[in-house]
């Protein structure tokens, strides 16, 4: 390396310490104004003891843990079946030619309807709506018919994220497999989904980011979840604290999956920058 290159190196680094020291510094100021702000209020004493009671917090933490493992279990489930189910939808959106287009429009349907339709309607009308029929064989389960709605409306956003991908991979990509002689399913399966998912991957983890955080909507049907579990342990001590340590349990869950989209972008980027 040059005389030149090892001082824009040298350069390059002191410049990359100095903002991280500025970052600190301005974050450490503005976090004492705010600290200083919110304890010097009124009310604070009363807020203090009613949402950060630390003996009230560290009770709970059990229960709220074993409510949020439960969070966790349906979250795994619900990934892999929407995942599955979204793929499905967008491969059906993404077929040509007229015979097809009673999969395209179902699919399509699919989509306009729990795209738009609120995910806590959506909860109400499986969990209240499938036992009212009282079908032989469908599920009673709180925790199933939560997951379920929670399938049935993400699986929509990521359908939509994947025929993106999909679309976006150039046409003549698909028309070389195809001249190599690859059938419809291989040359989806082995150029097509690729590229697709490679491009998409950002938006998907985001999805599922997202996905974390509405497990807790599940409790509404009377799972007892993390939510549930601090409601309970807020209904037995008074106290708002139970749901001040359920919130932090599930920022803490969603903190390692949003830094790894973040990281996955701004991958992506340097990649396509490369390009």
């Amino acid at each position: 390396m040059t005389t030149v290159g090892i001082d824009r190196v040298v350069y390059r680094q002191s410049r990359a310490r100095r903002s991280t020291l500025v970052a600190l510094l301005s974050t450490v100021v503005f976090a004492g104004v705010v600290l200083v702000a919110v304890s010097s209020a009124p009310g604070w004493p009363r807020v203090r003891d009613s949402f950060f009671n630390l003996r009230i917090g560290w009770d709970s933490l059990p229960a709220l843990l074993s409510g949020l493992w439960l969070n966790i279990r349906v979250l795994i489930v619900c990934q892999i079946l929407v995942l599955i189910l979204g793929l499905t939808l967008a491969a059906l959106r993404t077929l040509r030619g007229p015979v097809w287009f009673p999969l395209r429009a179902l699919a399509t349907g699919y989509v306009d309807l729990f795209r738009g339709l609120p995910l806590l309607i959506c909860l109400y009308l499986v969990g209240f709506g499938l036992p009212g029929l009282r079908l032989t064989g469908l599920p009673t389960s709180p925790v199933l018919l939560g997951g379920l709605a929670l399938v049935l409306v993400y699986s929509a956003y990521v359908a939509e994220v994947l025929r993106a991908g999909i679309e976006s991979v150039h046409p003549s990509q698909f028309a070389a497999a195809r001249s190599l002689g690859l059938s419809y399913r291989k040359t989806m399966r082995l150029v097509v989904l690729p590229q697709a998912t490679r491009r998409v991957t950002p938006a998907l983890l985001n999805d599922f980011v997202a996905l974390q955080k509405d497990c807790g909507l599940i409790s509404v049907l009377g799972a007892v979840d993390a939510v549930r579990a601090a409601q309970i342990e807020s209904a037995t001590t008074y106290n708002f604290t139970p749901y001040v340590v359920a919130g932090l349990l599930f920022v803490a869950l969603a903190i390692p999956s949003a830094r790894l989209a973040d990281w996955v972008a701004r991958r992506s980027a340097t990649r396509q920058g490369a390009l």
